[in-house]
């Protein structure tokens, strides 16, 4: 709750300025979607991603794996490049790693890459080939909701938001690295070749990434206005599935580098440490959960150090979580939302009793085709 609490409130300091300095001329970009069965959807995002204006070179790669040929040769006749992969078991990473090995070495400065579903608002590419020229070597957008058409798309709109605001916006304020989010992330081209190594079957290739950077010491940049839409989930099931995946992952990497955090600390690499902390939460809306249960628990029988212990929690969680809510998002939409709450635990509890069969096949997030425009930002 501390934790939580601590960097909703640094959210709201003043924002850092990236450093002054010439662009130079644009970076050659190569804006990387890895496609898994979604025909229907990268028909559309590809597009948009060659139509996005940009001074320089922005080559866009569709990795299809399992695209339909028809897919594959409207995506080429639409300006699109794509680099056919295969697996036995599919995942983003590996993906991302076959085609880097496909593509012309040094044929490119950065590499951004973006989910099927996701598009890049207008200034997206000159954002990230300023945060280049001011140094940095990896960066993350401001991905946020393109669509807000159900209970649960909107609930999944906040949750991205409160964790823009605390492990992105929150950590940059105080001079710390972002958190990746797994798209609308920039890399050094090179470097994120060199990163994707042995990268393997993890479902959670940008945490893998998150801790490769930050053994390396380097700084993730937070562009707050730089913004990629994308497409929020429709319902419990599909929530089910995704945080299912989610929490496999945030398990499989506090067990695999919790000892090296601890190293890392000793080295002084607070960054690196700080990651192992986030892999210690519990997810938002099970903290909350967990906490009004104990709460419901300690009137009924004494609990520890008693009722008001645990109602302070509460309280100061739920404080954490409106603070890192944006204005925006106080809406009568948002209010009708909350109400679907207990669903959304409920499959949060369903969630953790799934988290085996999410080490052993890959469970996909099906994807609708939407347009950018149904977007809540501007």
């Amino acid at each position: 709750m501390l934790y939580l609490l601590f960097f909703a409130l640094a959210g709201h300091r003043q924002s850092p300025a990236l450093p002054a300095t010439s662009a130079g001329l644009p970076r050659r970009i190569c804006v990387l979607m890895p496609a898994y069965r979604a025909d229907a959807v990268i028909q559309e995002t590809g597009v948009e991603a060659v139509r996005h204006q940009y001074d320089g070179q922005a080559d866009v790669q569709v990795i299809a794996d399992g695209l339909q040929p028809a897919t594959v040769q409207a995506l080429r006749q639409q300006g699109a490049g794509v680099v056919e992969v295969t697996f036995a078991k599919s995942t983003k990473g590996k993906a991302l790693l076959a085609a880097l090995d496909l593509l012309p070495k040094q044929a490119y400065d950065v590499a951004v890459i973006l989910d099927v579903d996701n598009v890049m608002a207008p200034g997206f590419l000159t954002q990230v080939n300023e945060a280049f020229a001011a140094g940095y070597r990896v960066v993350q957008g401001h991905r946020t909701a393109k669509n807000l058409d159900s209970p649960f798309a909107v609930l999944d709109a906040c949750n991205e938001e409160i964790n823009n605001h605390i492990f992105r916006q929150g950590h940059a304020n105080l001079g710390m690295s972002s958190a990746l989010i797994g798209s609308g992330m920039a890399f050094d081209y090179d470097y994120l070749h060199q990163l994707l190594q042995d990268i393997g079957d993890t479902p959670g290739e940008d945490k893998e990434l998150d801790f490769r950077v930050l053994r390396d010491k380097f700084k993730i940049a937070y562009l707050p206005k730089a913004y990629v839409y994308d497409e929020k989930i429709p319902n419990s099931k599909v929530f089910a599935t995704q945080r299912t995946r989610w929490l496999a992952t945030q398990q499989e990497f506090l067990v695999k580098y919790f000892g090296e955090g601890l190293r890392q600390l000793g080295q002084g690499n607070w960054d690196f440490f700080d990651k192992i902390v986030q892999s210690m939460l519990l997810p938002r809306i099970l903290l909350l959960g967990v906490l009004g249960l104990l709460v419901v628990l300690s009137i009924l029988w004494p609990i520890g150090p008693g009722t008001n212990f645990w109602l302070g929690l509460l309280v100061g969680a739920g404080s954490a979580l409106l603070l890192a809510l944006p204005a925006n998002l106080y809406t009568r939409q948002v209010g009708r939302a909350v109400l679907h709450l207990p669903v959304a635990l409920g499959a949060m509890l369903l969630a953790l009793l799934q988290i085996r069969k999410a080490k052993t096949s890959f469970m996909h997030t099906p994807h609708a085709a939407r347009p950018a425009s149904s977007s809540s930002q501007s």
